[in-house]
């Protein structure tokens, strides 16, 4: 990565940001010329069109999901017609490429605005070397991501690094957790997984406890965790210069509740994440492995609408919502400022778990979902301990992609920098995230030019 720390190179990157944000204004007003200029007054009503239009499509894709039979087929009509009908709409008004060249110039002058408000930071310090281990002990599933294990060739490349590996047998269940704990008793000092989230998180609780480090092999499917440590997804061989050229770092780890809550030391460690509600109703279901879809059509009308299922109460901290169809409880929170970012977390290691709950009743709620973080329907928070209560004995949960049932009520903690995680010096970081848009700080930004040029950015 380029180090743009020194004084040329700061100034060079308040410049290019300074006409990030001129780019942004330019493009926006064009956009809004663009529509006065070519539409006149009907330019409001092309907007309100617009904007009728999605709510609509937002409010018809609730009624397909909560609703069974012909209000289902209606609305799948309504929402895919539309769409279809506000453009005919812009077309036959003769005014289609006049939307779309606006819509266009918004975007630009959206993204241009973002990247003006880009900080870039004061660069990464320096990550001194870690010391190689001596007896790195690996687990490997031959199944996860299709078949990475034996694509990347990665059992025979860890044993050329002197790693003790074990192929998990599809055929054969086993317990990763005993396999990692006895590895550690007969002397390994340091443990990791090629694997899913869920076997990553297994042995990294087992890692947590023995106060060994732990290495991540993205050979799963998705690979969240290996994604927010800045692992490169694409080459999971990668990952194993962590052995021989690595640094280590500290991050959190969710854990919940899975006992009893009269049983001490019943809980279960998380990477990613644990959701209950709607999806982890559904993937509990036997028949969504084989027909993901039609088993979700099936389940959620009665889900969405509290006809089954538990109705769940959670608690963040001081934050309470009554009654959410979906929670998703996390270690440390997700982005949700940029729809391009989601699924990201800018970091591991900030000690607090990030709380989604979604609450839609009726179809103007679900519409009201289009204004993201604002939305009427959506709470989002961060808390140190989440508690989730229902009306029934049991929930089910979905921890890092694995179904479980678990009793109320179920608490989520977490652990701030438990777990040592082994990583190659080289990789490609954590994408950054896209900052807020605030057309007052790009304006000026745009149009402050001696204090930038003289090294003092306008805030």
């Amino acid at each position: 990565m380029e180090d743009k720390s020194g004084p040329t190179g700061g100034r060079l990157d308040r410049v290019d940001r300074r006409w990030a944000a001129r780019l942004a204004l330019a493009a926006g007003t064009a956009a809004l010329l663009v529509l006065l200029v070519s539409a006149g007054l009907r330019s409001v009503a092309l907007v309100g069109v617009g904007l009728a239009g999605l709510a609509v499509t937002a409010a018809a894709l609730w009624w397909v999901l909560a609703r069974t039979g012909p209000v289902r087929a209606l609305a799948l009509v309504l929402a895919t017609g539309a769409p279809i009908a506000v453009l005919v709409f812009y077309a036959v008004a003769g005014v289609l490429w006049v939307v779309l060249v606006s819509l266009a110039l918004w975007m630009l002058a959206v993204s241009a605005g973002r990247t003006a408000l880009a900080d870039p930071g004061p660069p990464p310090a320096p990550e001194p070397r870690a010391a190689p281990p001596r007896r790195p002990f690996l687990i490997m599933n031959p199944r996860s991501g299709g078949g990475k294990v034996e694509k990347f060739r990665l059992v025979d490349r860890a044993r050329a690094l002197g790693a003790e590996v074990v192929v998990l047998d599809p055929a054969h269940p086993q317990d990763v957790a005993d396999l990692a704990r006895r590895a550690v008793d007969d002397g390994a000092d340091l443990l990791g997984v090629a694997g899913g989230d869920g076997t990553q998180a297994l042995v990294a609780g087992v890692a947590m406890e023995c106060g060994v480090p732990f290495v991540v092999i993205c050979a799963g499917t998705r690979n969240h965790f290996a994604m927010d440590l800045g692992l490169d997804r694409e080459d999971p061989a990668a990952c194993l210069q962590a052995l021989t050229d690595g640094v280590e770092i500290r991050v959190d780890l969710g854990f919940i509740s899975v006992g009893a809550p009269s049983a001490a030391g019943r809980e279960r460690v998380f990477v990613n994440n644990a959701s209950f509600g709607a999806y982890a109703t559904v993937v509990q279901s036997p028949a969504y492995r084989d027909d993901k879809a039609r088993t979700t059509l099936r389940l959620l009308p009665d889900l969405l609408t509290h006809h089954s299922g538990p109705r769940l109460k959670v608690r963040a901290d001081s934050v309470a919502v009554d009654g959410p169809q979906a929670v998703l409880v996390s270690n440390n929170p997700y982005r949700m400022g940029d729809p391009a970012g989601l699924g990201y977390r800018d970091r591991l290691d900030s000690g607090v778990l990030g709380v989604l709950g979604i609450k839609v009743d009726n179809a103007v709620q679900a519409a009201s979902l289009l204004r993201g973080r604002r939305a009427l329907g959506l709470t989002s928070a961060t808390a140190r301990q989440v508690v989730i209560d229902a009306d029934a004995p049991f929930v089910p949960a979905g921890v890092d992609g694995e179904a479980l049932t678990v009793p109320v009520p179920v608490r989520c903690r977490i652990e701030p920098g438990a777990l040592r995680v082994r990583l190659p010096r080289h990789r490609p970081g954590v994408r950054p995230g896209a900052p807020p848009m605030n057309w007052r700080r790009v304006r000026r930004q745009a149009l402050t030019v001696g204090r930038a040029a003289a090294g003092r950015d306008p805030r």
